[in-house]
């Protein structure tokens, strides 16, 4: 007979972002091109391995993240139907990278830190490669 403990339940529920990682979801963003009109951007989905940030970065064709024009936060794990705010307006046509974003190394628990290079808030590289997609505004 199998003994289901307290620590064991505590466990199982407090580490959905490890239980995403060794069950075959890996980190990534879902995004489709959209309008931004409202002044928003939506991913479909995110999975996060822990708590951060979806920012929105500006690109173009060489694909380099630039300057930030809004982000939302994120729960470790799988989130769907994540709004960021947009901090600047954007124009259609525009390219747009949706990056998750670690909430580590600043100085504000729940406040989003980051500036384009700073370390504070800065992008989740697992396995060396940053988590994001690319959309363009409509």
């Amino acid at each position: 007979m199998l003994k289901f403990t307290a620590a064991a339940a505590a466990l199982l529920l407090a580490a959905p972002a490890a239980f995403a990682e060794t069950h075959g979801m890996a980190a990534s963003v879902t995004a489709a091109d959209q309008s931004v009109a409202n002044g928003v951007v939506s991913a479909a989905s995110v999975v996060a391995p822990e708590n951060g940030w979806l920012v929105v970065h500006r690109t173009d064709a060489a694909m380099k993240p630039g300057p930030v024009v809004g982000y939302a936060p994120l729960r470790g794990g799988e989130t769907d139907d994540v709004a960021a705010i947009l901090t600047e307006p954007v124009m259609p046509g525009e390219m747009l990278m949706l990056m998750v974003h670690s909430e580590a190394g600043g100085m504000q628990a729940g406040g989003f830190e980051y500036t384009l290079g700073a370390a504070e808030d800065g992008p989740i590289k697992p396995g060396g490669d940053l988590v994001m997609t690319v959309i363009t505004a409509k």
